[in-house]
């Protein structure tokens, strides 16, 4: 029998869906009942169905997050989850046994579930108010009412937790701060053949360039560092064997990562600026952010506007994880790129058995056995079940071994307190700077660069998170783990970590590249990325006077390619004598291109593959195939220009008869390419035609029941680090979110991500926002109470 309660709850839940509403006209209010609340939530959806939760207390906001986000994105969060605790055997097969293996070995659900229970305050508060809403929703559902990727794979979410949250920020961290495989390449890089020179293996990882534009300091004085930091002395040699198995270790965890739109390219995920009020048009700063991650569907952020005694704040989520990751409230605002530190290292341990040797003796390693559950077949839940067992030693997990070689993880991530997941919490109240401060004191995520402006017109930087000191040595290569050389001693102190405010010149730009100079007396990383981003957003900022929100958006979607553009201007100098038609055209190609990334550009698309495969050549030649496997330096693009602008003997190809040579051999190699994939006509070889944006559901490729989550492939604008023409500040696929928030107006800020809020491939909202994406129109995100209300097309009542 049908009961009035339950045909309520059936209506109500559609109004969570929004199917099909995207141009209808505002909806009467409804009510739905819901166990678990104290006191009624208004829940208002706009046009785009992001959600506005307006609560009495703090409980009930979170608790309604909970709910609210799990009645858009249930199935991502379930994945984002499973993918972290290394369960997606269990749904997937045996394909992703691996991916599942090195979570396991990570440790994250057991760590996990040990910080969630010594939670205490608004942490855990917060935490649980935010699970019991994602169950309240739950409760709600059915075999028949369940997301379609439930029912596809034939199974059904248990009971949301807090440590569930707690593990998908820790497979955040994972995709920012992975930096050991950097360790191992180094270390590879000891021993380099014999004719390289000194000044080769500098350049090989370039640390400073030309175009920096360091933050803090200034790269006029060298700070004088402890001898502590000076590199060790030992360099422990790497079979080929163990340096097979890292990047097999590495393909792996780009593979689960971008699963979830979690991947960050090389560590280089985002761009963020500010200006202050004196270079502004309306005399209030500006900010903007736009994280890079995989591109995936659903989208990794999901929009929302929260609402209680004490707090109004907006901007995005992660779906599992409450409050306002990335937004402003209604006195500050805030942005976040990766810092992107070295805060891993690795420890080549010495075992008998379980024993392992440390400088006082022998000890016995803890040795854990996880259950992994793999599904036999797609057609059923039914499982197996295998074993795995885990090795930690006092630096951490075992996670790279081949024969008697077995290294050790050292992470910060393992170093979290419990109430870190706090500073969300005090950073959506943060009303000034020293409150701004005081909530990133508690932050120890993968660490940030966070730009911050508010409505007083002040602006400023800080890099948070934990940063380690080492006793010996910077961490650039493996320790020996029977010595206490590489011990880290303490973290670099949150006073004395990288900040600035209110600077000189107005403006503060960060894109993961250097931040700080040379006279910073602390050791971040070497490893920093290519500066052409930071470069670029700089260089468009400092050449306007009365900046506009319109201006920001330019910025946002400029396609300029600074690497792109070197390369062209040096190859078509190299070859301008050159007789031969093909190299002639190409010549004369580059020469008329303007620079810019975009869909029906030739001359981009010849640039992305010229460029890649002149590089291959080069460092192929210097390195020998098997240690070219292990070149990830993303700032080598910086070495790359070098060459080209001042083609140096010492790297010219041993069996090239000079630079001409290489270039006429590597357009040779990039025609036939072209032609393989593209075909013979020319006209086609178009940047659009050749790199493509594909938004990748998970299920997308699944035979029969795929085609419902496709999204069509389409022609790329911008680029990231994949490919030679180098990334531009639009990194086309790769951006997840695009903000620019005003303190002078906050219902003026814009706010938008790739595709939409809905997880359901049947929603209208599902790819409602493709369109702004591509354009680069996000658009105007209602922040005050009168703006909301007007925006409203549907309106809500979560009742106790």
């Amino acid at each position: 029998m049908i009961t009035k309660q339950l045909i309520t709850l059936v209506f109500g839940l559609s109004l969570f869906c929004l199917d099909g509403m995207a141009q209808a006209p505002a909806l009467a209010p409804e009510t739905l009942k819901v166990t678990g609340l104290q006191a009624p939530v208004t829940v208002r959806r706009d046009e785009r169905s992001i959600p506005y939760i307006e609560a009495a207390n703090d409980h009930d906001l979170y608790f309604a997050q909970g709910f609210v986000t799990a009645s858009d994105r249930l199935w991502q969060m379930d994945l984002l989850r499973r993918n972290a605790r290394g369960e997606l055997a269990e749904i997937f097969g045996a394909v992703v046994v691996n991916e599942d293996i090195r979570r396991r070995k990570l440790g994250f659900a057991i760590f996990s579930e040990d910080i969630a229970a010594k939670m205490t305050g608004a942490a855990r508060d917060t935490m649980q108010a935010f699970a019991d809403g994602v169950n309240a929703y739950v409760a709600t559902l059915n075999e028949s009412t369940l997301p379609t990727e439930f029912r596809i794979l034939k199974y059904a979410p248990r009971l949301w937790t807090m440590a569930d949250s707690m593990v998908i920020s820790f497979m955040m961290m994972e995709s920012l701060s992975t930096s050991w495989q950097n360790d191992v390449m180094r270390a590879a890089f000891d021993d380099l053949p014999a004719p390289m020179s000194a000044k080769m293996r500098e350049e090989l990882l370039t640390e400073f360039t030309t175009l920096d534009t360091p933050v803090v300091g200034n790269d006029k004085t060298t700070a004088q560092r402890n001898d502590k930091t000076k590199k060790i002395a030992q360099v422990l040699p790497m079979s080929s064997a163990l340096l097979a198995a890292s990047l097999e270790d590495e393909a792996t965890r780009e593979r689960s990562l971008a699963r979830s739109g979690l991947h960050a390219e090389g560590l280089a995920a985002s761009n963020n600026w500010v200006v202050s009020g004196k270079k502004t048009a309306s005399g209030k700063p500006l900010l903007s952010n736009d994280p890079h991650l995989a591109p995936s569907i659903p989208n990794i952020w999901y929009m929302v506007h929260l609402s209680a005694p004490g707090v109004r704040v907006a901007g995005v989520s992660i779906p599992g994880i409450a409050a306002v990751i990335i937004g402003h409230n209604e006195r500050i605002a805030w942005g976040m790129t990766n810092l992107g530190p070295d805060v891993q290292d690795l420890f080549k341990e010495k075992f008998d058995g379980n024993r392992y040797l440390t400088p006082t003796g022998w000890k016995e390693a803890e040795v854990r056995t996880e259950q992994i559950k793999v599904r036999k077949q797609s057609s059923s839940p039914e499982t197996d079940t295998q074993n795995l067992e885990v090795v930690v030693t006092r630096h951490g997990p075992i996670i790279l071994e081949k024969g008697d070689e077995r290294y050790a993880l050292r992470w910060s991530l393992y170093d979290t307190a419990p109430d870190a997941i706090n500073s969300f919490h005090k950073l959506n109240r943060a009303r000034n700077w020293a409150e701004f401060q005081g909530a990133l004191k508690l932050f120890a995520g993968a660490s940030q660069n966070f730009v911050y402006a508010d409505v007083d017109g002040h602006i400023g930087y800080y890099g948070a998170g934990k940063i380690p000191l080492r006793k010996s040595g910077d961490g650039s290569v493996p320790y020996d783990g029977t010595k206490d050389d590489g011990e880290w001693t303490t973290y670099i102190p949150f006073e004395k970590l990288p900040h600035v405010y209110d600077p000189p010149s107005g403006i503060i730009a960060t894109a993961n590249a250097r931040i700080t100079g040379r006279d910073y007396p602390f050791h971040l990383t070497h490893a920093w990325s290519a500066p052409y981003r930071q470069k670029r957003i700089n260089e468009l900022l400092a050449a306007k006077s009365k900046i506009t929100i319109e201006d920001f958006r330019m910025v946002l979607g400029d396609t300029y390619a600074i690497g792109g553009s070197t390369f062209a201007r040096a190859v078509g100098k190299a070859l301008e004598k050159e007789t031969d038609a093909q190299i002639k055209a190409a010549a004369a190609l580059l020469a008329q291109w303007d620079g810019k990334v975009v869909p029906d550009s030739r001359a981009a698309l010849l640039v992305h593959e010229w460029r890649d495969a002149f590089s291959n050549r080069i460092f192929k030649s210097a390195l020998g195939e098997e240690l070219f496997k292990q070149y990830r330096w993303t700032n080598r693009h910086a070495l790359l220009d070098r060459i080209v602008t001042e083609w140096p003997q010492r790297w010219l190809p041993k069996d090239a008869a000079n630079w001409q040579a290489v270039l006429k051999d590597t357009l040779a190699e990039t025609r036939a390419a072209l032609v393989k994939r593209l075909g013979e006509d020319e006209t086609k070889w178009t940047f659009g035609n050749g790199v493509q944006v594909k938004l990748a559901h998970p299920l997308a490729s699944a035979p029969l029941v795929g085609n419902q989550f496709k999204i069509a492939p389409f022609g790329q604008i911008g680029n990231g680090y994949a490919g030679g023409v180098g990334p531009t500040v639009n990194v086309g696929p790769a951006v997840s979110m695009r903000l620019i928030a005003d303190p002078s107006n906050w219902d003026n800020s814009q706010h938008g991500i790739p595709a939409g809020q809905s997880g359901d491939p049947k929603s209208s909202f599902y790819t409602d926002q493709l369109k702004d994406w591509q354009q680069v129109t996000p658009r105007v995100f209602p922040f005050s109470k009168e703006a909301v209300s007007k925006a409203a097309q549907r309106t809500i009542t979560l009742a106790p």
